[in-house]
């Protein structure tokens, strides 16, 4: 890192390319800098080290995310643009989300119902492509959600997530990973973690959204100890189906929560909240968010055009009137005349009969 003097303000270059300004969030191990990219012209992101972190296991981790990151892509998690060592100090560059963080938010008192819907659903359907990739973050907070000025929503901060059923020697014996006020029961068990633990982080957090509280405040080992003796207190005045939704998210058992794709469908299936528990998923309803926002697909036959049930029966009025008038022009016949066979009038409703089991039997 190389020091360089403007304007009578000592700014630091950092791999000889990115400017780094302001601090704009801390970490457990690192600082994220506001930053210029001298070679490009852009404002970006610089997520460094800090020294005081140097340890072996805090520079493991520190890799570890920017390896996981770079290989993921997704418009719900921050994207990685580059990564180096400075002085022995690993760094990882970033894009810039302008906006806020929940934790600012939450911090002005309850969201709004819509707001709260946006972030329920956005970080559902990112945890959900995590999850499906064998990756848990294991430390999903309001402080590492990010919203951005275009209503986009991003999980940042993936510090502290491992691979499922991988062990890389990052945590020690009776060591809670994680912000203690959202942790799992299992997290604080030290049992084998899933997805299962962000899905009940993600539960704590959007009721803190909602009502405005964090419902495990205090001493770390008290908030850490009172959730495996209590379920979170869940207002059964929230809108719409929020209460149903938190008490299964929250549910203390792992095998008993939704996953973070069924999540993200109650929340986006019903305009007004979460739709019931009792209602079913659809098969694919992991695939459901990320190809619709709204409720079921729409049929494909084209807006006011006119079903083949009533086109069959219009067709079929117009030969009934066929059959009347043919009926009437035989009434009329002299009786000498050439007439239709005595077994015309059971030949004819032959086709009707067909035309009657189309309508109404089997679409």
């Amino acid at each position: 890192m190389t020091a360089a003097t403007t304007g009578g303000n000592e700014t630091l270059l950092l791999g000889d390319r990115y400017r780094l300004g302001e601090v704009v969030g801390t970490g457990g191990m690192a600082d994220v800098h506001r930053a210029t990219d001298e070679a490009l012209h852009r404002e970006v992101a610089v997520k460094l080290l800090r020294p005081i972190s140097g340890g072996h296991d805090e520079r493991a981790r520190f890799i570890s995310e920017a390896r996981m990151l770079a290989g993921l892509s997704h418009t719900g998690l921050v994207m990685v643009l580059d990564a180096g060592f400075d002085a022995e100090r690993p760094y990882l560059v970033m894009e810039l989300v302008e906006g806020t963080t929940l934790a600012q938010l939450c911090g002005r008192g309850p969201c709004s119902l819509e707001q709260v819907e946006l972030v329920a659903a956005q970080v559902a359907e990112t945890l959900a492509f995590v999850h499906a990739r064998g990756i848990v973050h294991r430390d999903v907070k309001p402080g590492n959600v990010l919203i951005g000025d275009r209503r986009t929503v991003k999980l940042a901060d993936f510090g502290i997530a491992r691979l499922v059923d991988q062990d890389v020697g990052l945590t020690r014996t009776g060591f809670v990973m994680g912000t203690v006020a959202y942790v799992s029961p299992e997290q604080v068990r030290g049992e084998t973690v899933t997805g299962a633990a962000d899905v009940y982080s993600l539960g704590l957090l959007l009721l803190e959204a909602l009502t405005g509280r964090r419902e495990y405040d205090g001493a770390d080992l008290a908030a850490a100890q009172a959730r495996l003796t209590r379920p979170p207190v869940i207002p059964a005045s929230l809108p719409g189906s929020w209460a149903a939704l938190l008490r299964d998210m929250t549910a203390l058992d792992p095998v008993d929560r939704p996953s973070a794709a069924e999540v993200a469908v109650r929340v986006r299936s019903d305009p007004t909240g979460p739709i019931p528990v009792t209602r079913t998923l659809p098969p694919d309803a992991a695939r459901a968010p990320l190809l619709q926002s709204g409720g079921p697909p729409s049929s494909p036959r084209r807006a006011g055009a006119p079903s083949t049930r009533y086109i069959l029966i219009a067709v079929g009025l117009a030969l009934l009137g066929l059959l009347v008038i043919a009926g009437v022009v035989a009434g009329t016949r002299e009786p000498d005349g050439p007439g239709l066979p005595a077994d015309t009038p059971t030949e004819l409703r032959g086709p009707l009969a067909d035309l009657h089991d189309a309508v109404h039997g089997d679409d």
